[in-house]
């Protein structure tokens, strides 16, 4: 660290930035118009950085030195470019520990698309890392939503499960069923406690959704390997579905989950409707 640089200039810069960044700007709720400082508080620095409030203060303060783990996770948070984040290291007076690798694209195996694309009378999904939605056959867009018409960022199951009106309102017991997801995360997070969009994924989800916050620091955990999902569809009405995932042989974490209903119940005719429907759709659109 140069003799011109120190605790106090890294504070100063972590407060100017965060000054910068409008609530909207992240997808954060405005609380009301008389914020009384501009921009974003400490609070939802510290959410969004998954770091406690406390420790970012302190380090805001010039009172705690930034380790590089937590450099990267508030670059991020912080929106910082190429040139900010370089300045950031150099203030704290850290190598720059950004990975020189990017990790590999979550892509799914062709063997797991075609399984998917067999599947045409239920529901299913390919869960990746931090269960973002990689691929869905139609049967799953008629369920949920169409996936394919979300931002790519955006396509992710917990992420939905909390933020989307209409696939949160559809879950009839929805408490077990975010509850049961949020343990998924957790589990995955001991797996990749240095995944910089876990952390991303966390911290956001902490400042929009008290519920979550609550359950994230339970520290509970959940394969989620199977169970019941009861939904109340706006086409077809209640469903009961057994939901079932099946975990990649190739080591990826990418997993199937598969929904699936009694034969003979009312559940099996009802989603035997829902997915006729979107077959004809599908065919209809192809010969358009």
């Amino acid at each position: 660290m140069s003799s011109t640089t120190g605790p106090g200039e890294l504070g100063a810069f972590l407060k100017a930035r965060r000054a910068q960044l409008a609530p909207q700007d992240l997808g954060l709720p405005e609380h009301d118009s008389r914020r009384k400082v501009a921009g974003l508080r400490r609070e939802e620095v510290a959410q969004l950085a998954a770091i406690s409030v406390d420790y970012y203060t302190r380090l805001e303060q010039g009172r705690v030195r930034a380790s590089a783990a937590v450099l990267a996770t508030l670059a991020r948070a912080l929106r910082l470019d190429d040139d900010q984040q370089r300045y950031l290291y150099e203030l704290a007076g850290k190598a720059d520990a950004r990975p020189r690798r990017r990790r590999p694209a979550q892509r799914v195996r062709p063997a797991m698309r075609r399984l998917l694309d067999q599947l045409t009378a239920t529901p299913a999904l390919v869960l990746g890392r931090r269960l973002d939605v990689l691929e869905w056959n139609a049967g799953a867009a008629a369920l949920y939503t169409d996936f394919g018409q979300l931002p790519a960022d955006r396509r992710n199951y917990l992420y939905l499960l909390f933020t989307d009106p209409v696939i949160r309102d559809m879950h009839l017991e929805w408490q077990h069923d975010a509850r049961d997801a949020v343990a998924a995360l957790r589990m995955e997070s001991a797996a990749n406690p240095d995944d910089p969009e876990l952390a991303r994924l966390v911290g956001e989800l902490s400042v929009r959704d008290a519920d979550f916050r609550t359950w994230w620091a339970e520290h509970r955990v959940n394969n989620a390997a199977y169970g019941t999902k009861r939904y109340r569809h706006r086409l077809v009405g209640e469903l009961t579905l057994d939901c079932d995932t099946w975990s990649s042989p190739d080591g990826s974490g990418q997993r199937l989950m598969v929904l699936t209903a009694e034969p003979g119940s009312p559940s099996h005719d009802a989603l035997r409707i829902l997915t006729s429907w979107t077959a004809d759709e599908a065919a209809g659109s192809r010969a358009r």
